[in-house]
């Protein structure tokens, strides 16, 4: 029975974790850090984070996490300044995303 429970938590965290952050080189200038941008992301969009990113890109203070967040069929990106925690982006996800 023991072993069952520790399999089931096994499952329970790798499918927790079955994304991971991109750009973690830029962690170091980040004001924000990712758990507080994960929040502000989820309030301005809720749903579940489905890909994350730390990255380079005009607007804000040039350093921003994006978030790409699903909820039932669509997608959204929300970008989040990883020095302000300001929302630069609410947008639905295309096609081809960048």
């Amino acid at each position: 029975m023991k072993l069952r429970h520790i399999a089931g938590l096994a499952l329970v965290l790798v499918a927790s974790n079955a994304f991971a952050l991109t750009g973690e080189q830029y962690l170091s200038q980040a004001t924000v850090r990712p758990a507080q941008a994960r929040k502000l992301a989820l309030k301005t969009y809720s749903g579940r984070i489905v890909a994350e990113e730390l990255e380079q890109e005009a607007g804000g203070s040039g350093l921003r996490y994006s978030f790409v967040i699903r909820h039932k069929s669509a997608k959204h990106e929300v970008g989040i300044d990883a020095k302000t925690g300001k929302v630069l982006e609410n947008s639905v996800e295309g096609e081809h995303p960048d």
